[in-house]
């Protein structure tokens, strides 16, 4: 009876077997953890603890490779698919992902990662179709990305030109999240900021976005929020200490410098979600050596992406993330701005208004509310800029200054014995 009520599995990592582990079948969860096989690859920020893994953090680092339930669409998906839960679709696809390594390998079974993983291997575009809303086909496959992709928004990925491309669409009236992620990867290359490039894709009169999946058969990502659980945070550290904390501890480096320009850039677009799940860094997959920071990504919630036009206004109050609830505070979390040439955005307004031509949801006076915004926003982040040059230069020269009172023109001994 228990081998009817619990699934066997052994958890992988590309080819090393982790841990075995037992999916319970109504629920799809992990019911029971096994085996500890290679402890070096539990997942990261999963607690291991005298050769056991905690299973209330794996079920949830689990539970967290399925489609929310807060997706647009997917119950009428799920139904579609007769599923109960997106759990079951995340074990219809063996927990394969485009983002990681990790999978789940029926107990007794010969699969190989070399035969299943979708870097190397082909997928079905039935299960992003149904996410879609086209309906099903009378062969469904569910071997598919699809199933282990996050976030509210309609996405699904596809091969196109042999490269495996992140498709995302809109949400509201506006449908403006495509177009903020072109705008955001223009401006952060102006700025020469590591990011993923975006590009529109127009389908049946909606907008899409289009990225290259940027992690590869060799990397895989690992987001803030799991580097940040490899340590207990004290109470009296900051998130944006105890992140860079934990970078440090892992031997991550050059994580200030990308803090600063990440917080630089959901500034300038008033990005109000920019959650620990967004962000994070890339180690190698094989070697569990990290490589650094990952390039910027998924930045649609911006640019007053769901208010009217009469409440687009570059200061209004908006949600803020990941370090501070307003951006006003959580700009001075910049430790410097000497890379920062604002110049380098002059005139992006006119890419902006080209990209919003055309569009059957941004008419031309919302897009001048929002270039007259944008161009707003980047002034106010200038007068931040001059504003801490003056203070530091301020300070500096008050330390000068008392140097010059400090030293009267009396030698002390020690000028007595140069002398």
């Amino acid at each position: 009876m228990a081998d009817v009520l619990h699934k066997k599995y052994v958890l992988m990592h590309k080819n090393t077997p982790v841990a075995e582990i037992e999916l319970d079948e109504a629920s799809c969860a992990i019911s029971a953890i096994g085996h500890v096989i290679e402890e070096r690859h539990v997942p990261t920020g999963i607690p291991v603890k005298r050769g056991r893994i905690d299973r209330s953090a794996l079920n949830e680092w689990w539970r967290g490779r399925a489609i929310p339930a807060s997706r647009d669409g997917i119950r009428e998906a799920l139904v579609e698919l007769n599923l109960s839960t997106t759990q079951k679709l995340l074990e219809k696809s063996l927990g394969l992902s485009l983002s990681d390594h990790y999978w789940i390998c029926p107990a007794g079974s010969e699969t190989s990662w070399s035969k299943v993983n979708f870097f190397d291997n082909p997928f079905s575009d039935d299960v992003g179709n149904v996410l879609f809303g086209k309906g099903s086909s009378e062969h469904m496959s569910l071997m598919s990305p699809d199933n282990t992709s996050d976030g509210w928004l309609k996405k699904k990925w596809s091969i196109l030109d042999g490269k495996r491309c992140l498709i995302k669409g809109g949400s509201g009236a506006t449908q403006q999240e495509p177009y903020n992620e072109v705008v955001a990867s223009r401006i952060m290359a102006r700025l020469g900021i590591s990011h993923v490039p975006y590009t529109l894709m127009v389908q049946d009169d909606y907008p899409y976005s289009v990225c290259e999946n940027f992690i590869t058969p060799e990397t895989e990502l690992i987001t803030a929020w799991y580097v940040m659980q490899t340590q207990h945070k004290p109470n009296h550290v900051s998130v944006y200490q105890h992140y860079l904390n934990c970078c440090e501890a892992l031997g991550i480096s050059g994580m200030t410098d990308f803090l600063d320009r990440m917080i630089v850039v959901d500034y300038i677009i008033a990005n109000e979600d920019r959650h620990q799940n967004n962000f994070g860094v890339i180690r190698n997959a094989e070697t569990l050596e990290w490589i650094g920071a990952a390039p910027i990504y998924d930045s649609g919630s911006s640019l007053w992406f769901s208010k009217p036009q009469s409440l687009i206004s570059p200061t209004a109050k908006l949600t803020c993330k990941p370090f501070k609830t307003d951006h006003n505070e959580q700009i001075k979390l910049v430790t410097s701005f000497d890379w920062l040439d604002l110049s380098a955005l002059q005139g992006i307004e006119e890419e902006i208004r080209e990209l919003f031509r055309g569009s059957l949801f941004i008419d031309e006076a919302r897009c001048d509310a929002l270039c007259f915004a944008l161009q707003k926003r980047i002034a106010m982040l200038s007068e931040v800029v001059h504003s801490r040059t003056s203070l530091l230069w301020s300070d500096d020269r008050k330390t000068d200054v008392e140097g010059d009172i400090a030293y009267s023109g009396v030698p002390d001994e020690e000028d007595w014995e140069r002398s």
